[in-house]
């Protein structure tokens, strides 16, 4: 069995560990006791730092690296699936899979537009061109792009407030809003500033989602009634304008949109819960409009509304109108941009790591920004990646974006040969997909959960969801991002600051209130700061470090060492300090000559290379002194003993209590002499564990073990 020392500072490595280590520890000596301390490099660290290409240089190093092949990756991301397609493996799934999300993209397509206020037929556009451009500048393989439920309703609540559906300018200010998502996304996508929306949190976004699959929900409900309601992103005047109108109520459509939407929420549900029935989740949509389609066919009901005429061909090319609402446009088109990071650029990642490939979500949000751009030269409005969509793709066995392609195809024969056949599809039916694919946008599991693990995040969602609801949209995403932002700023400047103990039996050093086995020291407080130290909470930091000074005397833990009856020693384990600026220096300079007003030393642990040259430059190391900077706690632990037992005037030759004998690294008692341990010291290391174990009781008591690290 092989004996293994927790801390090689209280021991001699080249002895213990047959010369495996390669580097040597100074030794200092103070009351007559040598202590082995790691020494700190502060020669790599600035050596590291002045050598350290910019980031210039390395982008330049990286691009003369690059080969052809990796160029058309990066503009291109189509060509990787491309040169390693496997016809025979591939090419079946991803023409089903094609094939089912094409069904299932024109009927929710129209849909869509209708919600955003559109004619039917721009929901038609905007499913073809973005799906062929995304197929080629896309990165995933199983994200399904085109017109979505909630960038409709975002659509439609901005242009409703400036102009009248029915007016001209509505389809010229929907087309100028894709170019303008687009033309942001693809800015977004080359600066790399995907990570901005990472301040964002998902319960934000939850709460954000839930609310809106109401509002979009409600919206729909004119369509089952049978009469107008008022246009609103805020559910109180949608309410009322219901109530107001109930004596126009139509049973008619209320029974068929009732009918079809129970169909579809059957066949959804069928198809999530049973593998060999999947295929019915695709096939609701299509279900639906050929229901409604041929009952109106047969009955011809008066009071049931159809979609009415709709263009036959494919979309033509046009540049965008309208510029001179630009302005008005931008609160929007930066929402929706939101969305589709957060939204799709989520999705496609979570499918990329199931099907085992990589995804850039900068080079993804490139390519929907392209789809976007492009898509609005033909007549679109902004697009998307759709969850029940690339769901259904997913689950079709989709595996290159050859099943998009496919999607793109079926949606450009429903244009130049099916449009006929739509003029007959009832609204309610239309309503009716609506409604089946937001609802699974409520999310209530969610709110549970959150309820259960983070009352924080719950009250967020909270928020969020009512300002939405109750306020609209813009505001409610506003302040859902404003409370979680200060959530994240509260956070910051009120940091975790722990007091540390030594584990029984190891020289590791944890927090005392996690683990209250540990044990401090008298006279010594090990103090971590869990996060980077800057101007927001130098503060709070300077505020618990005095805390801590004062308060650990009599805090109820186990303390060992010389009896002391005030502190002499702060170590400060920097480790988890990632960051710390100009004015956490100056704060930590301030604190240290208070210390030394009050005879107390400060120490540092373990600070990483950013910030020991931070420290360095700032002259606090030197004013500290290099000595009192460890790489370790165990050893800033080790001379702050033996300074404390100098303190005290103890004997040199008496054992200082509970620290590590040099040549055996066991703990002893107080009064307990290196001459009393020896030969149990010496059996132990020998292997010989009875003649440890059967020695004096008090003695082993106090003794902490060495790890045992099997063969």
């Amino acid at each position: 069995m092989e004996i293994t020392h927790v801390s090689p500072s209280s021991t001699d490595l080249v002895s213990v560990a047959n010369n495996q280590s390669s580097f040597s520890m100074p030794t200092s000596t103070i009351g007559g006791r040598s202590v082995k301390v790691i020494p700190l490099d502060y020669s790599t660290a600035r050596a590291s730092s002045s050598s350290a290409y910019s980031i210039a240089e390395r982008w330049r190093s990286k691009i003369k690296l690059m080969t052809f092949v990796e160029w058309m990756d990066l503009f291109f991301p189509c060509s990787r699936w491309i040169r390693t397609y496997k016809w025979h493996d591939y090419l079946q799934v991803d023409l089903m899979a094609g094939l089912t999300v094409g069904v299932m993209i024109v009927p929710q397509s129209m849909s869509y537009a209708k919600l955003a206020g559109l004619e039917p037929i721009y929901g038609l556009y905007s499913g073809f061109m973005p799906v062929f451009v995304y197929a080629v500048f896309g990165s995933s393989r199983q994200l399904a792009v085109g017109p979505v439920a909630l960038v409709s309703l975002l659509v439609s609540n901005v242009l409703g407030n400036i102009v009248d559906s029915s007016d001209e300018l509505y389809t010229e200010l929907a087309i100028l809003l894709a170019l303008m998502v687009g033309i942001l996304e693809c800015i977004m996508g080359l600066l790399r500033l995907g990570w901005i929306i990472r301040f964002i949190s998902h319960s934000v976004i939850s709460g954000f989602t839930t609310a809106s699959a109401i509002v979009i929900a409600l919206s729909q409900a004119k369509y089952f009634l049978g009469y107008d309601i008022t246009r609103s992103s805020e559910i109180i005047p949608v309410i009322k304008s219901i109530v107001s109108g109930i004596d126009q109520f139509t049973w008619q459509p209320f029974v068929m949109g009732s009918i079809i939407l129970a169909i579809l929420l059957t066949m959804k549900h069928l198809g999530k819960t049973r593998k060999y029935l999947r295929f019915l989740r695709a096939a609701g949509p299509l279900t639906a409009v050929v229901l409604g389609t041929a009952f109106v066919k047969i009955f011809h009901p008066s009071s049931i509304s159809v979609v009415g005429d709709i263009p036959q061909g494919l979309p033509k090319f046009s540049v965008p109108k309208a510029f001179d609402h630009i302005t008005s446009l931008i609160p929007t088109a930066l929402l929706i941009t939101s969305v589709a990071i957060l939204e799709s650029v989520g999705i496609a990642k979570a499918l990329a790591a199931k099907n085992g490939y990589e995804l850039d979500s900068n080079q993804e949000l490139f390519g929907l920004g392209v789809a976007n751009v492009v898509g609005s030269f033909f007549s679109s409005y902004p697009t998307t990646g759709s969850f029940s969509r690339s769901a259904v793709n997913h689950e079709s066995g989709a595996r290159t974006g050859l099943s998009g392609v496919v999607t793109g195809i079926i949606m450009g024969s429903a244009l130049m040969f099916l449009t006929d056949l739509f003029e007959n599809i009832p609204q309610c039916a239309l309503a009716a997909i609506v409604i089946s694919a937001v609802i699974g946008l409520v999310d209530y599991d969610e709110a549970i959960f959150l309820w259960r693990v983070d009352k924080k995040d719950f009250v967020l969602w909270s928020i969020t969801a009512a300002i939405t609801l109750f306020i609209g949209i813009e505001i409610g995403v506003l302040v859902g991002v404003g409370v979680s932002l200060a959530f994240v700023i509260h956070e910051s400047a009120n940091p975790h600051v722990a007091v540390l103990g030594r584990l029984p039996g190891t020289t590791i050093y944890r927090n005392i209130q996690q683990y209250p086995e540990a044990y401090t020291y008298n006279g010594i407080v090990i103090v971590r700061i869990d996060a980077p130290i800057y101007f927001a909470n130098t503060s709070y930091i300077k505020d618990r470090l005095r805390e801590y000074e004062f308060h650990c005397k009599d805090d109820g833990f186990t303390k060992r060492g010389p009896e002391v009856e005030q502190i002499h020693f702060v170590v400060i384990e920097m480790a988890p300090v990632t960051y710390i600026d100009s004015s956490a220096v100056q704060a930590l300079k301030d604190l240290q000559q208070e210390y030394e007003s009050r005879d107390i030393k400060m120490a540092i642990a373990n600070p990483n290379k950013e910030v020991l040259m931070t420290l360095s430059k700032s002259g606090l190391v030197d004013k500290i002194g290099k000595e009192w900077c460890f790489v370790r706690v165990h050893d800033a632990v080790q001379v702050c003993l033996q300074h404390v037992e100098n303190l005290l005037g103890t004997h040199r030759n008496q054992q200082p209590p509970l620290m590590s004998c040099q040549e055996t690294g066991i703990m002893v008692k107080e009064k307990k002499t290196v001459e009393d341990v020896s030969s149990s010291s010496s059996k132990f290391l020998s292997g010989d564990r009875r003649s440890y174990s059967d020695g004096p009781k008090d003695v082993e008591s106090q003794m902490e073990p060495l790890i045992f690290k099997k063969p």
